[in-house]
């Protein structure tokens, strides 16, 4: 318990206080859900698949995320650019299943526009969550962009040493991991609706 009143770097409370908020925000919505389904007009769909397998890309990138900050506190910089890279790639998979997803859902006649309100809810909930995660992937962009470009060990170790670069990290590293835990809490949650 005191660690969740230890003294926390502004950056650090910022993002915690943003997280939460986003978190309630999902809450919300997926409580809105929730309400509207009751109504006469509702109508039920299928879960494309797909969704799955970004369930899945989101979780491995997690991990990959997790050895990537194993490798930078150990000094192993190889490593730590490759699997900051495959973290990035692995968000970018996550978003181009979402896409597919979104595209069987029109093949099946359920446009954002014209169809159910149902499925709205799932392109809304959806794409806010990509929206988010462009933020994440902005932040790994620019930790990989910064880790490609020193190559030579001594600019790495420099690099690494400074708290501010680590913080970065860890500030990246949190909102992530949080993005994968909230993808799958509206996973499931879908899931369980459908």
């Amino acid at each position: 318990m005191k660690s969740l009143f230890r003294k926390r770097h502004p950056q650090e409370t910022m993002l915690l206080f943003a997280m939460i908020g986003m978190g309630l925000a999902f809450v919300f919505l997926t409580f809105s859900y929730l309400v509207r389904k009751n109504h006469i007009d509702w109508v039920d769909f299928r879960l494309p698949k797909i969704f799955g397998f970004s369930t899945v890309f989101i979780l491995l990138s997690s991990y990959t995320l997790y050895i990537a900050n194993n490798a930078f506190k150990k000094e192993e910089f190889f490593t730590y650019r490759y699997f900051l890279g495959a973290t990035l790639a692995l968000g970018v998979f996550f978003v181009i299943s979402q896409l597919i997803g979104w595209r069987q859902l029109e093949v099946q006649g359920l446009h954002l526009r014209r169809g159910a309100v149902s499925v709205g809810f799932l392109y809304v909930i959806s794409g806010l969550h990509i929206l988010h995660l462009f933020g994440g992937m902005g932040a790994m962009l620019f930790l990989f962009w910064q880790a490609v470009r020193k190559t030579a060990y001594v600019d790495a170790f420099v690099y690494a040493i400074n708290p501010p670069n680590q913080r970065r990290l860890h500030l990246a590293t949190i909102f992530w991991h949080f993005l994968g835990i909230l993808w799958l809490y509206l996973f499931v949650f879908f899931y369980v609706q459908h």
